[in-house]
């Protein structure tokens, strides 16, 4: 399966996977950015994908960056669709005490590309019973 992608900026990085196995291809940074403590910046990444039909594709944060500088993917996961041809961006998120630095091809997040699965919507008087049933937030005691 191929993911065609698109440089909009001559010195994007394109993604790619730090291992054989991983499930995420890192995305970088296409421009440098400051973001403050408390606030958030869109990283633009200088690439627009082509998905393969029938897929979607997350945006995921970095667990190193999550852990070692409060730094995260705010609508994580974020969802590109199928159709979309605009550039990628990452909404990086600063939880720390102090401004955290964004510099051009760092690895801001991961991509990962998996199938899409379409369902038909059907409205209906009823659903069926579990052992569940509506008990949600808390249900387990924890």
């Amino acid at each position: 399966m191929q993911l065609r992608v698109k440089r909009l900026v001559e010195t994007a990085i394109l993604p790619r996977y730090a291992h054989p196995h991983d499930a995420g291809l890192d995305l970088h940074a296409a421009v440098d950015a400051t973001i403050a403590p408390g606030a958030t910046e869109t990283i633009l990444t200088g690439i627009a994908v082509e998905l393969p039909p029938g897929t979607e594709a997350q945006v995921r944060p970095r667990s190193g960056l999550a852990r070692t500088h409060a730094v995260t993917v705010l609508n994580s996961p974020g969802t590109i669709d199928e159709g979309y041809r605009g550039e990628v961006g990452v909404v990086l998120i600063n939880h720390g005490r102090t401004p955290f630095q964004v510099e051009r091809g760092m690895r801001v997040a991961q991509l990962v590309v998996q199938r899409r699965l379409a369902v038909e919507v059907v409205e209906t008087e009823a659903l069926s019973d579990t052992a569940r049933g509506s008990r949600g937030f808390g249900s387990t005691g924890s």
